[in-house]
């Protein structure tokens, strides 16, 4: 028998975002198959990454509005529900009418669950009575790298053994973890984040704070920060250093993932000893570094390098902000958290986009689009250095 405790909800939490790097990532590893399998253009198979990030956006645009009504157990309960039902659609309803129409559905409804998922958990952590809120914050944001990581080496495996052709088995065995989260959040003790006789700020209310803004900023300079850098991660392996896709990817995408999750978990296990706003900054500075690093130095190699210790730098940036929101805005509430995850997600937009336009009025030179996004960890450097945000409410 199971004895929940806030000890469940804070693995519940965790296996949140797990279930968000599968519904994230798992469809790109498809992208060929799908097309092969399908008959689907490449112009189509494109727009699935940017259809779920848009559905993710509009749900934490509309979270702010529903969530606290119908509490966060539900919603943990219905995000859930619809991540594990996207990935079984995804298997269903491409043999059932037009392919691509099906396949968008299902991302449609797991983008959903992916979206809620995102605006949920850590609000649900902030809440759990833990010692050092600042310390389970950049934990919790470690195991959606844990989460990509283990998508792509388990699938890769699950391929190798089992063939690609298989791929709906995964699929099911993957929709198996949303399914067991969701019955958690169904049980677990979920406690308010805003104390009895307190109500949380109002969108209005947020959108009058000074500190709010800046918080806001410096959320959207961590999504594009990490973006910019980890979509483009793999394409300097398998260009920079003539390496296969699949190795490219390890040297890459994993290795930024790697080195994110690797700079949460320290933060995790020895923040009570650091300053969190002295290593937001210190690594906003390194960040800067990591950028020029490949953007400019004469070595693909070391190109490689500055993408791994981007890896490192970024790490601390989304999990802080949030906490600093926390601190800041303590009354905050659910508006606060949905319209930081929506700056977040621009942010996430942002980045990349900016690396591949400039990249293509630079004649397809990666390195320039990424010394052009130096604006984003240059930002967050002079956000943390210049303002000294203190609760306001």
């Amino acid at each position: 028998m199971i004895k929940f405790t806030y000890k469940t909800t804070i693995t519940a939490c965790f296996l949140g975002y797990i279930a968000q790097a599968i519904v994230n990532n798992f469809i790109p590893l498809l992208f060929i198959t799908l097309q092969d399998t399908y008959q689907i253009p490449l112009s189509q198979i494109t727009l699935l990454v940017t259809i779920n990030f848009a559905i993710q956006l509009i749900v934490d645009m509309l979270s702010s509005l529903f969530m606290d009504r119908i509490g966060y157990r539900m919603s943990g309960v219905i995000a859930h529900i619809c991540a594990a039902a996207g990935l079984i659609l995804l298997t269903i309803l491409p043999g059932m009418m037009d392919p691509f129409a099906g396949i968008v559905i299902a991302i449609m409804v797991y983008a959903i669950g992916g979206g809620i998922i995102e605006v949920l958990v850590s609000p649900v952590m902030e809440s759990c009575p833990t010692d050092n809120k600042e310390k389970a914050m950049s934990l919790l944001h470690s195991f959606y790298c844990w989460g990509h990581v283990g998508v792509v080496l388990i699938s890769t495996l699950f391929f190798k053994l089992a063939g690609i052709e298989n791929w709906r088995v995964l699929a099911w065995i993957w929709a198996m973890i949303p399914l067991v989260n969701a019955w958690i959040f169904a049980k677990t003790p979920i406690a308010p984040l805003i104390s009895d006789g307190e109500k949380g700020m109002s969108l209005p209310q947020l959108f009058t704070s000074k500190t709010f803004w800046i918080l806001m900023l410096m959320m959207l300079c961590s999504g594009a920060s990490e973006q910019a850098v980890g979509q483009w991660s793999s394409a300097f392996a398998e260009r920079g250093l003539g390496l296969t896709k699949a190795f490219g990817d390890l040297v890459g995408p994993m290795t930024f993932a790697i080195m994110m999750g690797l700079s949460r978990v320290f933060y995790g296990k020895y923040g009570e000893q650091i300053d969190l706003e002295r290593f937001m900054t210190l690594s906003s500075a390194l960040c800067i570094g990591a950028y020029l690093l490949i953007s400019l130095a004469p070595s693909p190699a070391l190109s490689v390098v500055g993408c791994a210790l981007c890896g490192l730098t970024v790490g601390i940036m989304w999990p802080g902000t949030f906490s600093r929101a926390a601190v800041a805005l303590r009354n905050g509430g659910t508006a606060m958290f949905a319209m930081l995850a929506l700056a977040g997600d621009l942010g996430c937009s942002s980045g990349p986009t900016l690396v591949g336009f400039v990249s293509g009025l630079a004649g397809e030179n990666m390195k320039m689009g990424i010394l052009a996004a130096l604006v984003f960890p240059l930002v967050m450097f002079v956000c943390l250095r210049k303002s000294r945000i203190k609760a306001d409410s």
